[in-house]
């Protein structure tokens, strides 16, 4: 005999299987949410080193012109002189971080920058949305090479030369014009000799290299 205790229990059954199947999916749909995001993450540090390994490469590949030119020199403390040889270190960076850098772009304007694109090696993995078992994380990063130096002509006092050597030769007395390097750390500041250019700084510490807005 089937009481009507018994047939609420068995109408209530399939309702609690489908409810505890409902919440399963939910945690396991959680689960790849959450496997998505660890693997964009990664994807993200990936770029991130790979965008700064390529911007330092670049900075630490620059050396002083052997003869002072003020137009060479100030284009070259903007640091406008990137190129893609520097993508090279974008990709090592990548490889180490388990991913591939798909993009590397080297601009000049409005800043000296490397532009790097990244994909993980790896899936996201198999979960209960059936496109993470084939997808990869991809990121992209930007790193900027900032001057932190500009030239100015040193227009402290100079002593005057001997009467006799006045000549007028201006050719003479444009290559006695003295300059300096003004930075945003004064204890970065130094003088410039077009005469005796063996005492100048790194050419590196001069810019600073960070990660910066796409």
């Amino acid at each position: 005999m089937i009481t009507g205790r018994t047939r609420e229990a068995g109408q209530a059954f399939p309702i609690y299987v489908a409810v505890v199947a409902g919440l399963l999916f939910l945690a396991f749909a959680y689960f790849a949410v959450g496997q998505a995001s660890m693997k964009k993450n990664e994807a993200q540090t990936a770029a991130d080193a790979a965008a700064l390994a390529a911007a330092q490469d670049a900075r630490d590949e620059w050396s002083w012109p052997g003869v002072f030119d003020l137009d060479a020199w100030d284009d070259l403390l903007s640091g406008r002189d990137v190129g893609q040889g520097s993508c090279s270190a974008a990709d090592r960076l990548a490889a180490a971080n388990d991913a591939r850098s798909v993009v590397c772009d080297a601009d000049y304007w409005p800043e000296a920058s490397y532009t790097v694109k990244v994909e993980t090696n790896r899936t996201v993995g198999s979960s209960v949305i059936a496109s993470t078992k084939t997808k990869k994380a991809e990121a992209t990063a930007r790193a900027v090479i900032e001057p932190r130096c500009r030239i100015e002509e040193d227009t402290r006092p100079t002593p005057s030369p001997p009467a006799d050597d006045d000549d007028g030769d201006t050719d003479e007395s444009e290559e006695q014009k003295a300059y300096k390097a003004v930075c945003d750390d004064e204890d970065l500041d130094f003088d410039i000799d077009p005469k005796n250019l063996n005492l100048l700084p790194d050419l590196a510490d001069l810019f600073s290299v960070h990660l910066a807005d796409k």
